[in-house]
């Protein structure tokens, strides 16, 4: 799952369409529904902090995972000239290991959707549950097959600035849900030099019914999947879904509610 390498110094400025602000007002209101207003919680795939970023402002004590040391660098930079008090660490979210737990776990940006393997699925999700304090929640986004198939499909894209450009190649095979997309990048250097680098990213589609299945199979309450930073439900046109797990399996404090 190495990827976001060199990419990492062109990632915020390849992003900056995403409503970063609108989706963090929409997790921040779900996080609230379940009582959590403060507090630890945890980003997977956290890239360059941008979504810890703004939840550490809203007040919640961030902490930030990804397996880029290239994406945890530019985020440790953000982390000085913000003072945040954000803890990032470099680790594989399919193995993660915590001090602690969390009152949620947020993931972003169809980061789920780069675990192509329902045992790593399944596992990544166990792994949440067992730092999860009890009924905590889960809470992730995931791009759809209609979005795979349909809008992207087998496509070839690009753009060009100033001092950088890239070519995106798109490839999505329906029968095992892979896609994966090739991104070859063009990059000024300080003599007029362009160097070329080029990624590889392979994602999977994932539909609800397995999504379900694989939340029960690792012990966790399966509430609701919407269309992404909604409340409506999805349809069969939805490009990005969320999903929303509950804590399964602690007992403490849950008497006390009762």
């Amino acid at each position: 799952m190495e990827e976001y390498g060199k990419f990492a110094d062109l990632y915020d400025r390849m992003m900056e369409e995403i409503p970063y602000d609108e989706w963090c007002a929409c997790l921040i209101r779900q996080l609230e529904r379940f009582g959590i207003r403060d507090g630890l919680v945890l980003e997977l795939g956290c890239g360059t902090g941008t979504v810890c970023e703004r939840l550490a402002e809203a007040g919640y004590d961030m902490t930030g995972i990804d397996v880029s040391t290239d994406m945890l660098n530019v985020a440790e930079e953000k982390r000085r000239e913000s003072g945040l008090p954000i803890l990032y660490l470099c680790q594989d979210m399919r193995e993660f290991e915590l001090y602690g737990t969390m009152r949620a776990v947020v993931s972003v940006c169809d980061t789920m959707n780069y675990l192509t393997d329902r045992a790593d699925f399944v596992n990544t999700l166990k792994l949440v549950n067992n730092y999860l304090d009890p009924d905590g929640v889960f809470i992730f986004d995931l791009k759809t097959l209609y979005f795979y198939r349909d809008v992207l499909g087998t496509r070839t894209m690009g753009s060009a600035e100033d001092d950088a450009a890239y070519i995106w190649e798109n490839t999505f095979d329906e029968e095992s849900g892979i896609n994966e997309y090739r991104m070859t990048f063009f990059e000024e250097q300080e003599d007029g030099r362009y160097d070329r680098f080029e990624e590889l990213h392979i994602q999977r589609a994932w539909i609800e019914e397995e999504l379900r299945s694989m939340a029960e199979e690792a012990g966790m309450r399966f509430i609701t999947c919407v269309k992404a930073y909604s409340d409506e439900a999805p349809d069969h046109k939805t490009e990005r879904i969320q999903v929303i797990l509950q804590e399964q399996g602690k007992t403490e404090g849950r008497e006390e509610r009762k």
